[in-house]
């Protein structure tokens, strides 16, 4: 197998090549891979890619040395030095003390007394939702629990409810632009928003806008996302009390800062779940004994939903750059090179999890790397769990006889390890 594999955003339409990392775990844990063109986006100059376990949390943990803030945190290069400074000003790409500081602003509102008090109103959601297809027998699951994360990020940050369908269509602009059927995502009904929402919506992009040089537009510059954040900056402008919103403006950001972290709230809070809600259920469903056992034993959901993880990690793989020259793996990595780790390819480490390829719901200890590690863990890893949570208890009481009604379709993408959909079937007719 040729290790560009694990580049190429079009193997990810097959699935995840577990397979591939497999074999480079064994053979060449830390590997230089190239970085072709892929459509109308150019070459990149490569990267080392990481795919044991223990390497992948020594990057993650030694900001110091593998940078979140130097080269940004997406394999792609930023196109120009502008698009690179702006995104630096995100939580995401800053490394200590100011990645503590920006964390520090919003941590309150995503700690475990937080969430609990989100709890009820988030598992009420996620019965609603389900009850509003349970008449039908049938649906597309990825459409279903994709208003799930939607509807709890408005919750938190405060947007009128006829506005959480824009926080859908920035969110598949951005993760999925490699994916034709994402990159022009349009989902929103402009009768039902906001008078700032109309606003916002008259400020988006064509989907086939491009920079003046011919060059295709960057789908996380600031130019292509000119909508997101004048809808931001208004809603700003009359935050609820309480929510992330209102904790940005008091939180003496800068007006980088703030676009940004409405940015990484957006897209990164939504689309994670969005993602591993269905791939979660997607392998409850192909492996039916686990399946009846959760059903037998509710009060495995937790380590159910932490193997899910494991399993099916939402995202594939993030970018670091060397801060000087180093060490891994036997490869002697330069200062400015690109270091990727396979956060699922650590998920699948024989040297750590028992039977890696096999799913099981009461795996323990599970040491999945699905929410990141060291300093830049997830944030809102907690929410996060209590929405996969709900969804499942949701699905699994309301829906008898779940089961498969159709071929998922895979999004293509070499970050998110996602679906478009999945036709699910339930009740008794076979």
């Amino acid at each position: 197998m040729n290790p560009v594999e694990a580049f190429l955003p079009e193997t990810y339409t097959a699935g995840v090549p577990y397979a591939l990392f497999a074999e480079l775990r064994t053979t060449r844990p830390v590997c230089r891979i190239e970085e072709p063109a892929v459509g109308s986006w150019p070459a990149g100059p490569g990267f080392w890619a990481v795919f044991r376990h223990a390497d992948v949390k020594h990057v993650l943990r030694t900001p110091e040395v593998f940078s979140s803030h130097l080269g940004a945190t997406q394999i792609r290069d930023p196109d120009t030095p502008a698009d690179l400074e702006f995104v630096r000003a995100m939580m995401l790409n800053q490394d200590p003390p100011d990645h503590s500081r920006t964390r520090r602003i919003v941590a309150a509102a995503f700690t475990p007394r937080a969430v609990r008090e989100l709890e009820e109103v988030i598992e009420e959601r996620a019965a609603a939702l389900v009850d509003s297809v349970a008449g039908r027998g049938e649906a597309d699951f990825v459409e279903l629990a994709a208003d799930l994360p939607v509807w709890t990020l408005a919750h938190v940050m405060g947007i009128p409810e006829g506005d959480r369908r824009l926080l859908f269509d920035w969110a598949g602009r951005v993760i999925g632009y490699q994916d034709a059927d994402y990159a022009g995502s349009s989902t929103v009904a402009r009768e039902e928003l906001s008078p700032m929402g109309r606003a916002a919506l008259a400020r988006r992009p064509a989907p086939a806008a491009r920079r003046p040089d011919g060059r295709p537009m960057n789908p996380r510059s600031r130019e292509a996302l000119a909508d997101m954040f004048a809808y931001a900056h208004a809603l700003a402008e009359r935050p609820r009390p309480g929510s992330v919103m209102a904790r940005m403006r008091e939180g003496g950001l800068s007006r980088d800062e703030f676009e940004n972290m409405f940015f990484l709230f957006a897209v990164a809070g939504n689309e994670t779940l969005r993602n591993g809600i269905p791939g979660g259920l997607l392998t409850l469903l192909d492996h039916p004994g686990s399946l009846r056992l959760l059903r037998d034993r509710p009060e495995l959901t937790g380590p159910a939903v932490e193997e899910m993880l494991r399993f099916w990690p939402p995202v594939i793989d993030f970018r670091r750059t060397a801060t000087r020259d180093v060490e891994l793996g036997g490869q002697l990595i330069r200062r400015g090179e690109k270091v990727v780790v396979f956060h699922a390819s650590a998920n699948r480490d024989e040297t750590v999890f028992t039977d890696p390829d096999r799913f099981h719901i009461t795996r323990t200890p599970n040491d999945h790397l699905s929410f990141g590690f060291g300093p830049h863990v997830c944030l809102g890893a907690h929410l996060a769990r209590v929405q996969m949570r709900a969804m499942l208890h949701a699905t699994l009481d309301r829906l008898p006889g779940l089961r498969r009604a159709g071929e998922p379709v895979r999004l293509t993408s070499n970050f998110q390890n996602g679906l478009k959909t999945l036709p699910v079937r339930w009740g008794t007719d076979r």
